[in-house]
């Protein structure tokens, strides 16, 4: 079954996300994922307005989530945004269809 990692960032200067934004999509790769959502403009449709970026990712299951996140690779690509704004990241089981 499909897994999906929904990331959320506000930064406070794009120009030093660069780093990361290289290092990080080979890594996805590797733990069998693909980008779905990358940035673009949100549009709020109900609730609270909020303006930070949306990342998607998919993976084949949701141990392939875990393995990516806590992988040694992606600890080390994740350092390359520390001190530049806020992330959070959830993982979540897609449906079987």
């Amino acid at each position: 079954m499909p897994a999906y990692m929904f990331i959320r960032i506000a930064v406070d200067d794009p120009a030093q996300l660069k780093a990361y934004q290289l290092a990080a999509p080979p890594i996805v790769e590797k733990y069998r994922g693909k980008f779905i959502v990358r940035g673009g403009s949100p549009v709020t449709l109900e609730g609270q307005a909020d303006s930070r970026r949306i990342v998607a990712i998919e993976f084949p299951e949701l141990s392939d989530v875990q393995a990516f996140y806590h992988s040694p690779e992606y600890s080390e690509a994740r350092k390359l945004r520390e001190g530049i704004g806020s992330f959070e990241a959830i993982a979540v089981d897609g449906v079987k269809l």
